[in-house]
């Protein structure tokens, strides 16, 4: 069984800086995209950032230029540094990967919660 968990959120001040987490645990044989997602309330999910297996990035336009993902296929983790924070970044953020067991599948964590006050 595969398990995805992100860690790292919290409450800060707008200008400020958070580093969230995930790591994929169980029985697995590889890992593509890894990626973040955010839903803040009454809103859909949206798409905040992907990274490949190859070390492909991709942003959404609203945290272009303040955010940065990051990987590490030996530890099966994904990171995402979000800098000079905005209180619209506040949000539930889910990390999913698509991951190889015995078939591609995309796996979620329950989410983090990121708080930004102004």
């Amino acid at each position: 069984q595969v398990h995805v968990v992100e860690s790292g959120g919290g409450l800060v001040q707008a200008g400020g800086s958070l580093r969230l987490s995930c790591a994929a645990s169980g029985r697995f044989d590889n890992i593509n995209t890894m990626a973040w997602y955010r839903q803040a309330p009454g809103k859909q999910r949206e798409f905040v950032a992907r990274i490949l297996n190859t070390g492909s990035t991709k942003y959404a336009d609203s945290v272009k230029g303040r955010s940065t993902i990051s990987r590490d296929n030996a530890k099966n983790t994904v990171n995402l540094q979000m800098n000079s924070l905005k209180p619209e970044d506040t949000a539930v953020y889910y990390c999913n990967m698509n991951i190889y067991s015995t078939v591609w599948s995309d796996y979620w964590g329950q989410g983090t919660q990121v708080t930004v006050s102004s």
